[in-house]
């Protein structure tokens, strides 16, 4: 199957076989097992004939499929809009009089003009250098021909007397021999400074098979990569000889002014009438030059009326298929998603269940991921860790984007482009992996046995068959009517909902992994929640629930318990967090990862039941009595993986006692928040070398200076202090 899906781009057929076996494979669970065997074997026969005939048509379509789409993104004229700044700034660099060898990656997503720039750049520097070359190092490039390529293009001679002067190596089909070619003709030119642009990299060993062979000489020579892959550029940052330009989108001035360019050619500005919608088509480019371009194209054919551009408007996902009037865009964004790795390719569809222009918080988005089983194991790693490197990658080969970066550069929330968005939804409406439901009364139109459904408007009803459904999301403030007919459910995430009470229906739901209620309006958790024995993640944020009953220590694949809310009214006052009661035994739980907020009034014995939860990476802790504070640090003692811990005391003048941690405190936390009287700064906060953010709340601190206590500190970046 992964064969084959890597192979479908090429030929129809094989999607249709694809298909085929993807429905098969999500077969009703409803019907007598006798029957469901008979029937599966009968299904199966059929597509094994129909997998032979398309076994070889899959290897010839494949060999002559297009890998790159050459592009040149410029307005017709000799100004090339938005660039003069970047270019400016890149030749600075390259004639910058530095003896070092030195190398510029430029990153960003396919269309953004990586290859404009470069080539404007080459074509005002190389004068200055006595040689050159420009060679394209695209995904369908070997390293040799990219190689023998380089040696044609900085004039070395493919035979003759000067190759036996050097010693070079007279076979050119052996990789080894052509670096030690490139590295003995770049040294017998040591006093002579060259100007290389590799363009389109894919590859971080095609780089590596240039950069080992180039002489260690300091001559002045540069070097420009263009990629979209910026987990390749930060890989290969190796000194400071090497550095990073990450392009930046048009501002909206520079794309109107593109954009008028192409789509009005005689006058060069949007007339009166077009001005509304010709501005909500450019927000759809979020300024990527491609898109506006190719985007201006199409309409300069068209009628220059309302009607004809809000049907181009409203069509994109039409117009971007073969044949579209976008398809060259099409081509050129879906070449990232094509060639992932087979395992991200889900990562990256699941952006369909959410609208577009709305971002995700990453937390969220993993623990989802998690859910739906895209992450795979991985030793010495939770899961968790393993999906942060999943989005990472994601977000390194530019195909999804940061739009909040928390403060230590991670991101806080994520999107992808609004065109690739629409690319991603075609994907999934073909692969049948999410159907979205984005209008009233839509929910008549799932005759296509969806496997996750994402409701975007309107009310919902959920009382038809959905049997076939693994996911459900409601991302809109719309009723929704959970029934009994969701029994396979997996994810249900329907955060802020109209819900005043826990559904009940919910408990039924046996092989749920995760469940958000954030948001709403429920007051209670029914003790037959203890039924969800599959549940990973339950998310009541912001709800109304105080307390959890008994039952939730059945859930002993519980790995995220979020249970508080934030009293946004004060946000800075003392008791700005309510949490929630737990059973004492809390400490059966041992797959928690993340717990908070945990009232700890009159909880003696389960602040000491907390000393069984060794896999936390957060805990929450509130309403921490002073004659609790040995206890909590002795629980936490055994917390080794703990990453992050938020203590709250009972009330402002009630003391937070955390000395008795002096020992053996978590050494890989990085954030603390304390808020409650400190009598002493505590000592053990300064041997906690991975801390990166502190916040001390009404503290109270007179004679201890923890500035002094944390100046040592080689990570912290952030310190915060309320009195």
């Amino acid at each position: 199957m992964r064969d084959a899906d890597a192979k479908k781009d090429h030929d129809h057929r094989i999607k249709v076989w694809i298909q085929e076996v993807r429905i098969q494979a999500h077969l009703k669970m409803r019907h007598p097992i006798s029957n469901l065997i008979q029937d599966i074997n009968t299904r199966l026969a059929t597509i094994k004939k129909t997998k032979e005939s398309y076994q070889s048509m899959a290897s010839t379509s494949s060999s002559t499929a297009e890998t790159n789409v050459p592009l040149i993104i410029s307005d017709g004229g000799d100004n090339i809009v938005g660039i003069n700044e970047p270019k400016s700034k890149l030749v600075a660099w390259a004639m910058e009089p530095n003896q070092k060898l030195k190398v510029l990656f430029v990153v960003g997503m396919p269309g953004l003009g990586k290859t404009t720039l470069a080539r404007c750049v080459f074509e005002t520097v190389k004068e200055h250098f006595h040689f050159h070359a420009w060679i394209i190092a695209s995904k369908s490039r070997t390293k040799s021909g990219i190689l023998r390529s380089l040696l044609g293009k900085l004039g070395c001679p493919i035979s003759g007397s000067l190759l036996e002067e050097l010693g070079c190596p007279t076979d050119w089909s052996d990789l080894d021999n052509l670096m030690q070619t490139l590295k003995n003709f770049l040294q017998h030119k040591r006093r002579e400074r060259y100007v290389i642009i590799v363009d389109d990299l894919w590859a971080k060993d095609v780089w590596d098979s240039i950069k080992h062979s180039l002489p260690d000489v300091n001559n002045s020579s540069r070097i420009i990569i263009t990629t979209r892959r910026g987990d390749i550029a930060n890989s290969c940052r190796e000194d400071d000889s090497i550095d990073i330009h990450k392009l930046q989108p048009l501002s909206m001035v520079s794309a109107e002014q593109l954009f008028n360019k192409i789509a009005f050619r005689r006058s060069g500005e949007c007339s009166s009438a077009l001005k509304e919608v010709s501005k909500s088509i450019l927000q759809k480019c979020e300024g990527l030059p491609l898109g506006i371009i190719e985007m201006g194209r199409l309409l300069s054919s068209k009628s220059a009326t309302t009607y004809e551009w809000k049907k181009i408007h409203d069509s994109l996902e039409s117009e971007l298929k073969n044949g579209g009037g976008l398809s060259n865009t099409m081509k050129v964004l879906s070449g990232s998603y094509k060639y992932l790795p087979y395992h991200l390719k889900y990562c990256l569809l699941y952006m369909s269940v959410f609208p577009e222009n709305n971002p995700v918080k990453r937390r969220r988005l993993i623990r989802l991921w998690i859910a739906e089983g895209f992450v795979k194991e991985e030793r010495g790693k939770t899961l968790e860790e393993v999906g942060e490197e999943y989005l990472n990658e994601l977000v390194g080969r530019s195909l999804i984007k940061a739009h909040e970066i928390d403060f230590d550069e991670r991101p806080f929330t994520v999107g992808v482009h609004a065109l690739m968005h629409r690319i991603i939804l075609s994907v999934s409406h073909e692969e049948n992996f999410c159907t979205t439901v984005c209008a009233e009364g839509a929910e008549g139109n799932l005759a296509g046995k969806p496997r996750r459904l994402s409701v975007q408007t309107g009310n919902f009803d959920l009382s038809q068959d959905l049997t076939c459904v693994r996911t459900f999301f409601s991302l809109s403030s719309g009723k929704v009517s959970i029934g009994p007919n969701f029994r396979l459910l997996k994810v249900l995430d329907i955060q802020g909902i109209p819900l005043g009470n826990f559904p009940s229906a919910i408990t039924d739901l046996v092989l749920l992994k995760y469940l958000s209620l954030r948001n709403t309006s429920i007051r209670s958790i029914p003790k037959s929640l203890g039924k969800l024995r599959q549940l990973e993640t339950f998310d009541l944020k912001q709800t109304l629930v105080k307390k959890l009953p008994e039952s939730v220590l059945k859930l002993a694949k519980l790995r995220h318990l979020l249970v508080y809310s934030y009293n946004m009214g004060s946000i800075v006052s003392f008791d700005s967090v309510q949490g929630f009661s737990v059973s004492t035994n809390i400490g059966a739980m041992k797959n928690l990862q993340k717990l908070s907020f945990v009232r700890a009034k009159r909880q003696h014995r389960m602040i000491q039941e907390l000393k069984n939860l060794t896999q936390l990476r957060k805990l929450g802790i509130v309403e921490l009595a002073k004659e609790d504070g040995s206890s909590l640090c002795q629980s936490i003692k055994m917390m080794s993986n703990l990453l992050s811990l938020d203590v709250n005391s009972l009330n402002k003048s009630e003391p937070l006692e955390l000395d008795s941690m002096a020992n053996n405190p978590p050494r890989f936390l990085q954030r603390l928040y304390l808020k409650g009287s400190l009598q002493t700064f505590p000592k053990w906060v300064s041997s906690l070398h991975d801390l990166v953010r502190i916040r001390l709340k009404w503290s109270s601190l007179s004679g201890d200076n923890p500035i002094e206590a944390l100046q040592d500190l080689p990570n912290l970046m952030e310190l915060q202090l309320i009195t």
